[in-house]
This record gives structure tokens, sequence and C-alpha cells, in this order.
């Protein structure tokens, strides 16, 4: 009978499902089966003699001996990444990036992020989700994505947490209304309908109090999609205020004009967010990639 031999799928199993708390997590987040981590689990067990977990309804939870072999552990998986990082050829690094983004990076500079990443890493497969800041914040804790890059505010703190930039909020229309050109009143402004974001967002909440701390009632449309936002402008359905970095080739090509109105909602503060523990080298220099390439603000006008 051949003797046990541990290695490092035996400790990223222990992390995975340590952190994720079943055991079926732990094997998507390790492309393998359910089984497979069982096996490894057992095996782990078997070796050190105690057992490290207790299952209970499909649920996990660490013993006392689990608790105590968790940090060593994630220090053997961060060693492992040190080691492969001072190889210096990131083509050697593979894993899956689950990274959720803000609509307004959908539209801006994500492509040139993927693509920088693409090239930088290769082994890393990227699954993308484009949502909400909300949502993307609630599957960051239940740790469904690896990364967000998000605007704030957030509900939660985040163990790794870097600030990428701001975006500035700007009103517009399509030029058949005619409201560009000249200052506008908050009154003429509150007549047409007003293009928002989401109910849950700040800009929405600000848009709201603004106009009703003036006495105004307000035909102020709640949109998800700032996509849907931006298209319904260009019909001319009424006055967008959306982020400035999603309108420069609108605003140039004239198919939106700005709105003079001395008062916008707080501009958009993006971060790149993750609680992966230890965090490899491929995540923490795609925070440094979004850091670098995050776009200053458009200087149309």
């Amino acid at each position: 009978m051949s003797r046990f031999k541990l290695n490092i799928k035996h400790i990223e199993a222990f992390v995975e499902v340590a952190d994720l708390g079943t055991f079926r997590r732990a094997a998507e987040r390790l492309h393998t089966t359910q089984p497979s981590i069982s096996n490894r689990i057992a095996q782990l067990e078997g070796y050190i003699g105690q057992r490290l977990m207790e299952r209970d309804a499909g649920s996990v939870r660490l013993t006392p001996r689990g608790e105590a072999l968790l940090n060593p552990a994630r220090a053997i998986l961060e060693a492992a990444d040190a080691f492969l990082a001072a190889v210096d050829d990131d083509t050697r690094f593979e894993g899956m990036l689950r990274l959720g983004v803000s609509e307004l990076i959908a539209h801006t500079w994500l492509s040139r992020f993927l693509m920088e990443m693409r090239e930088r890493f290769p082994g890393i497969d990227i699954d993308l989700t484009v949502d909400m800041s909300a949502n993307l914040s609630k599957a960051l804790f239940d740790r469904s994505l690896d990364l967000t890059i998000q605007n704030a505010p957030f509900d939660r703190l985040a163990g790794g947490t870097v600030q990428l930039g701001r975006s500035a909020h700007c009103w517009v229309a399509a030029p058949g209304l005619r409201l560009g050109g000249r200052p506008i009143s908050a009154r003429e402004l509150a007549a047409q309908p007003i293009l928002a974001h989401a109910r849950t967002s700040q800009a929405y909440k600000q848009i709201g109090d603004h106009f009703r701390n003036q006495g105004l009632r307000l035909r102020l449309m709640s949109l998800s999609y700032m996509g849907t936002c931006l298209q319904m402008a260009l019909n001319g359905l009424g006055v967008a205020c959306l982020p400035v970095a999603m309108l420069e080739d609108v605003l140039t090509k004239g198919k939106l004009v700005r709105v003079d109105y001395p008062w916008i909602p707080d501009d958009l503060v993006f971060s790149a967010r993750y609680l992966l523990d230890p965090a490899p080298t491929w995540l923490k220099e795609a925070v440094q990639i979004a850091q670098r390439i995050f776009p200053p603000e458009s200087g149309t006008g």
C-alpha cells in the first residue's frame, strides 16, 4: 500500500472549504468534483489523525484543530504563490478570476483591462459579472466573486480595498429638447422627466432630495441600467444625469448636449475590493492594472 503524500491540493481544499463553508462551492472554485474535495479532506484528516471539520446538513464548520491549522495552511498557499512569482514568468500562473464590475466600468475601460490581463496572465480565465454595485457587494461577501470594481458607498468593509478614482455626473439631453447652451433653472429642469440611476443608488436619492428641498415636484424615473438611461436620453425621453466618463462620444458627436444646471449629485467613487486570503499574485496585479488604467474624467464640453 502506497504511503500518503501530502500536497498542495490537500491544503487548497482545506482552505477553500473553510472559507466557503461547503464542499460543493469549494469544488466549483477548484474546478473539480465534490467527491474529489471530500476525498482530499478525508486524506488530510487521516494523515493528521484528527477531524478538521464537522459536517452538518450540507454545511461545514471547523473543529478546534481545524481552526488551529487554518492560518498555517494559508501560509503554505502564500509561500507557494511567492515561489511561483519568483520564477518571474506570469504565464505560469493558472486559475480563475471571478470578476464583478459596475456598469460604468463595462461602458468605459473594461475591454482594455481584460486585454492587459489576457496578455500578462494567459493562464488565468476570467468569469465576468456586470451588475449594480449593491449586488456586486453581496456576491463578494458570499464569495461568489473574487474581485469587484465598483462604486461606493459600501455597507461592509472588505479586507482588500484599493481606491481607484472618481467619476463626476453631468446633466444631458437630446438637442431637440432645446435645453443646451443656456443656464437652466430648477423649475425648468423639474418640468422635464428626469432619467436617473437605480432607485437604490446614491445619485437617485440625492436628485430626489435636491428638488424636494426646493418644493418642486419631479418626474424621476429610476433605471437599473445606465445604458438604458443613456438610450432614453438619446431618444429625447427626458433629461439624464449620468457619469461624464460614459458620455464623451455622444457629446462629441452632438447626439446629446450638456444641460447647464449648477447642481449635480456627488461623484461616483470607485474601488477595487477583494476578500481572498491569501490573495494570489495575479489578483493583486489585476488591482494594480485597474489602478493604472482607471480613466481621467472626459474633458468634453
